[in-house]
């Protein structure tokens, strides 16, 4: 009996909070109900691990089993991971009949014949997700598997979720796996982050509805002011331009809450002018940036923004575009000729 199976499932039941253990055990499903009755759910969670951990060695638990607890926690409490986000293109417009057995014999081959020390579990849900959990070793250890990585996969988009481990180096393989197994071309990441995996599908999806800004704000009306009604002008105006910077503030970014992300980024590339008479630069060459954003929650920040009074409303459109940039990435990037680094299969 492998001891370090029994305790990596006590060490997860102990991340369960206590009132979702039963529950999550049953979703389980691999401790019968009569085997359940006997746990006290009511003592400390410690106890409660120990038990289960008992139980789980009684019948002769093996990783397989763990890992599947493992995914059933991760799929309700997947904001204790970071998300990001990459999209697959294939080579034509050609649509292909998906099917998971062929999916799941090609994706671990792959793995496998790359790396031999590797575990990999899969679980399908309702929404056409896959949800892949790799435990990864090297050719001398046993596979981690407190530092999995994780894959959400819509069989019927190109876009997958990746929670990757420590080790980075395997994410060239994970998505050359990945690639070859859902027969796509090219796979690069959309520069969006988060731990809200759900707001980054809203996003992907397009289930997450938002306005974009195709006018210029206002003009200021220059003229001088009779001084008996300066303060009521004042007052009036003061009142006008909050309900303006309100109204266009809902017009961008729309009703509802906005999607969570945490993290955006992406580059830009202009022209520096400078006065020709003093000769600043030698060659006229495109000045190159990236810029990158960050925040608890990106979008309603930068809502924020203008009714807080620390920005001009409508924001710039480099602002209040970020969810349609990433959804555009590919067309943005070979519309200007960029090559931002991605995986292509031969």
């Amino acid at each position: 009996m492998d001891e370090t199976v029994i305790e990596y499932i006590r060490r997860t039941v102990l991340k369960i909070p206590r009132d979702e253990i039963k529950t999550m055990l049953q979703q389980w499903g691999f401790l019968s109900e009569a085997q359940l009755q006997t746990i006290n759910f009511h003592q400390m969670k410690e106890k409660v691990s120990q038990d289960v951990a008992q139980l789980c060695e009684e019948k002769s638990a093996d990783i397989k089993q763990a890992a599947v607890l493992d995914i059933i926690y991760n799929y309700v409490y997947s904001n204790k991971r970071v998300w990001s986000v990459y999209q697959m293109k294939k080579r034509g417009d050609e649509m292909e009949f998906f099917e998971l057995t062929n999916f799941k014999k090609i994706f671990k081959r792959l793995l496998r014949s790359a790396l031999k020390n590797v575990t990999i579990n899969f679980r399908e849900y309702e929404d056409n997700a896959i949800w892949i959990r790799i435990a990864w070793g090297t050719p001398y250890t046993k596979p981690n598997q407190y530092k999995a990585s994780y894959v959400v996969y819509h069989s019927q988009t190109p876009y997958v979720f990746i929670s990757a481990s420590v080790l980075k180096s395997n994410l060239p393989l994970l998505c050359q796996a990945l690639l070859v197994a859902s027969n796509y071309h090219d796979i690069r990441e959309m520069e969006l982050r988060s731990h809200s995996l759900n707001s980054l599908k809203d996003i992907v999806f397009k289930r997450y509805s938002q306005n974009f800004q195709t006018y210029n704000p206002r003009s200021l009306q220059e003229g001088k002011v009779a001084p008996e009604v300066a303060d009521e002008r004042i007052v009036h105006e003061n009142r006008n331009e909050k309900e303006r910077i309100q109204r266009v503030t809902q017009e961008v970014f729309g009703d509802g809450p906005q999607p969570k992300i945490e993290f955006a980024q992406y580059k830009l590339e202009t022209m520096f002018h400078s006065d020709p008479k003093m000769d600043v630069l030698d060659k006229k060459e495109p000045f190159r940036c990236l810029v990158k954003f960050s925040s608890p929650h990106l979008l309603e920040s930068l809502k924020s923004l203008a009714p807080a009074g620390m920005a001009d409303a409508p924001l710039s459109p480099l602002l209040t575009c970020i969810p349609q940039k990433a959804r555009n990435y590919f067309k943005i990037r070979e519309k200007k000729g960029l090559s931002p680094e991605s995986f292509v299969s031969p």
